[in-house]
């Protein structure tokens, strides 16, 4: 398949182009897309034979349900059996934004874009390139980030084309995204609303605004493979490099001198070391690549940075990989949640 590139860095300048990647879509192609969140790969949500595309095109588990995005208020009424009181909150504060909500599915959404479940979970991105897009489209777009399947997610152009080139129909070279995580998914059917995923929207902020919200489990923890996921992101092994992960936590000077310990050893082995640090700890590494994650008191650097330079390690052919653990607060617990994944899990205590 010969993929299509088009550069838009302006909506309103670009409204031609976004006609042509709606014409695609509304003809069941696939077109890959900027967000505020990450790149997403999108399809015509409400087409199975289109879905199922995203599913290939990715190599993407058929149990892993996708999120569609909408760019009215009024679009997600025919997509729905009910819309909570909480929800209606939520839409409020946060919508358009970083934030999914999973709701009871109407007929009208095919089980092959929920993976099988009766639930839907709905976005209405922020992003002047996406909004456009989908209006454009006229029909409700899903959307799971526009990489292979567990790889790191795409936050440029060009992670998309690395990973997507001759498997889809077209992708939008617009703007790096800013946010750099994928959005938070609430679940509103259930009597307390509960974060299935953290992402750019906090369980603070969450918190502040409709009062009680629980977290999953499944946030913490690696799900058993009988596990039927919510929402995407939830079972599988996700953002996850060539080269295998660990993450040190502890205090600051043991992950130091912990991460360097290895280090040496991986390096007397003849071996590659990437090294995932804060910027106020870089210095304190003379072996091994040494990249930045950002400053630890302003972690949404961290969360903007942190795919692209799990892309960028694979480039360098590191053959392993250490990373400083991250402190869980705010926008953190999203952090962690994604490097968690990255690693499978592999955490040392110091």
């Amino acid at each position: 398949m010969d993929t299509i590139v088009l550069k838009i860095q302006q909506e309103e300048k670009d409204r031609e182009k976004l006609r042509q990647a709606a014409k695609i879509l509304r003809k069941g192609g696939l077109v890959a897309f900027p967000t505020e969140t990450v790149y997403g790969l999108g399809a015509n949500g409400l087409d199975p034979e289109a879905t199922a595309k995203i599913y290939e095109a990715k190599g993407r588990p058929s149990d892993n349900p996708l999120i569609l995005h909408i760019s009215r208020r009024e679009d997600l009424v025919p997509l729905v059996k009910e819309i909570p009181p909480v929800a209606e909150k939520l839409m409020e504060c946060f919508w358009p934004g970083p934030l999914t909500l999973i709701f009871k599915k109407s007929a009208l959404v095919p089980k092959r874009t929920t993976g099988g479940l009766d639930t839907v979970a709905i976005r209405m991105p922020s992003h002047p390139i996406a909004h456009g897009l989908i209006k454009e489209a006229k029909v409700p777009i899903a959307a799971p980030s526009a990489n292979l399947s567990g790889k790191p997610s795409p936050t440029k152009a060009e992670h998309v084309m690395h990973d997507l080139m001759g498997r889809i129909d077209m992708i939008i070279a617009g703007p790096a995204s800013n946010i750099g995580l994928e959005s938070t998914v609430v679940d509103v059917t259930s009597a307390i609303p509960t974060i299935l995923r953290p992402g750019g929207i906090t369980y603070e902020q969450l918190k502040k605004t409709i009062g009680k919200i629980e977290i999953d489990k499944g946030i913490q923890e690696d799900l058993k493979e009988t596990f039927k996921p919510k929402a995407p992101g939830m079972k599988y092994t996700h953002y996850a490099p060539s080269a295998p992960m660990t993450i040190v936590q502890g205090p600051r000077n043991a992950v130091i001198e912990k991460i360097n310990k290895s280090t040496e050893e991986y390096i007397k082995q003849g071996k590659k070391v990437g090294i995932l640090a804060t910027e106020d700890n870089v210095k304190k590494y003379s072996k091994g690549l040494v990249l930045s994650l950002g400053k630890r008191d302003k972690p949404e650097s961290i969360a903007a940075n942190l795919f692209a330079l799990l892309r960028q390690l694979d480039l360098e052919g590191v053959d392993v990989i250490f990373a400083e653990g991250i402190t869980s607060d705010g926008i953190g617990m999203a952090i962690v949640n994604r490097m968690n994944k990255a690693a499978g899990h592999r955490i040392v205590q110091v």
